[in-house]
């Protein structure tokens, strides 16, 4: 707890001395995602965008990597202004908004065009309405992919062979509560802490889509990847409200629309690495496992009747849109 303590304080001081002179016309953005991964191309684009869209009455700097923090401690930033705008992580923004944990139920989602429609339809609306109410401005709903598993030293092909296992997950109810059902041992790690963690021996393995899979060398450590596709989570782009308010409707209109432009932009770089990137990663030595999927889900159905609980209305709700999206 003392540590958790100091590094929000910490995050808190580094974020105050970027602060701009001007909140209303400028703005920090701050991501935990490395320069070559598809996000931060992307908030270097909706930078550009937005400071054409008005003219330069918007001014953004871009810091990447984690550097004013983890994703815990960018949205406590965003919460109070401190950072204007965050990339953040589903899992993170879910312990404020309830709610948006729902997109990374077990299965949901075959495909990424599956789960943006049903991300970008009246769902993601209410989860963005729900994210007002606590102070925060979903400009764009930008992705973060379908995730696998990578272990260091075997396949996990069914659901046996993660039983015992000690995993990484981000900070994510829905993702602890999945492995759990599973048989391992979750334990919850800042992203930015993870190549270490696996290189020391704390964890086994972990889960991430191939794009950040690749992009953070983590299969050089973990090169046995099994495609799970065990669940979807979407990177909220998320600004604070105060800073929001302090815009014209015409400064938000080009901001909205800048995010959601480099949002698109993101997803197709995302959906190309989806589709391209194993046969770089076994170039690079990697392993990939085939699955036994309907296994997986079975053992993952509890998952299902205990979110259910939590929102009676939205989970069934949540699962007829992803049939409607599959059909």
């Amino acid at each position: 707890m003392k540590r958790a303590f100091g590094a929000v304080v910490g995050a808190t001081l580094l974020t105050a001395a970027f602060q701009p002179d001007d909140a209303a016309a400028q703005a920090i953005m701050a991501h935990g995602a490395a320069q070559d991964n598809p996000r931060h191309q992307a908030a270097l684009m909706f930078r550009d965008l937005a400071e054409a869209r008005t003219n330069g009455s918007v001014d953004i700097t871009v810091r990447c990597c984690a550097q004013l923090g983890d994703d815990d401690e960018m949205i406590s930033s965003v919460g109070a202004n401190n950072i204007q705008i965050s990339a953040n992580s589903q899992g993170s923004f879910a312990q404020v908004v309830p709610s948006a944990a729902l997109f990374g139920l077990p299965f949901l989602f075959e495909s990424l065009p599956q789960a943006w429609q049903v991300i970008d339809g009246p769902i993601g609306d209410k989860i963005a309405d729900r994210a007002a109410e606590k102070g925060y401005i979903v400009l764009a709903w930008w992705d973060n992919g379908i995730r696998n598993v990578t272990h260091k030293s075997k396949c996990i092909n069914e659901p046996a062979d993660i039983e015992g296992m000690d995993i990484r997950t981000p900070p994510s109810e829905m993702t602890v509560d999945m492995f759990n059902a599973l048989g391992a041992n979750p334990e919850p790690l800042a992203w930015s802490e993870l190549p270490s963690a696996l290189r020391a021996g704390t964890f086994q393995g972990q889960e991430n889509p191939l794009i950040n899979i690749y992009t953070a060398n983590l299969h050089e450590i973990t090169p046995y990847i099994s495609m799970t596709r065990h669940k979807y989570e979407t990177t909220p782009l998320i600004a604070s409200r105060e800073w929001w308010n302090s815009l014209n409707p015409s400064e938000q209109d080009a901001v909205r629309s800048a995010a959601e432009d480099a949002g698109w932009y993101q997803r197709g770089r995302a959906l190309r690495a989806d589709a391209r990137l194993q046969q770089t990663l076994k170039q690079e030595g990697a392993t990939f496992c085939d699955v036994d999927t309907a296994a997986f889900k079975e053992a993952t159905a509890s998952v299902y009747d205990k979110w259910a609980k939590k929102f009676p209305d939205l989970v069934p709700q949540m699962r007829a849109a992803a049939e409607r999206a599959a059909e």
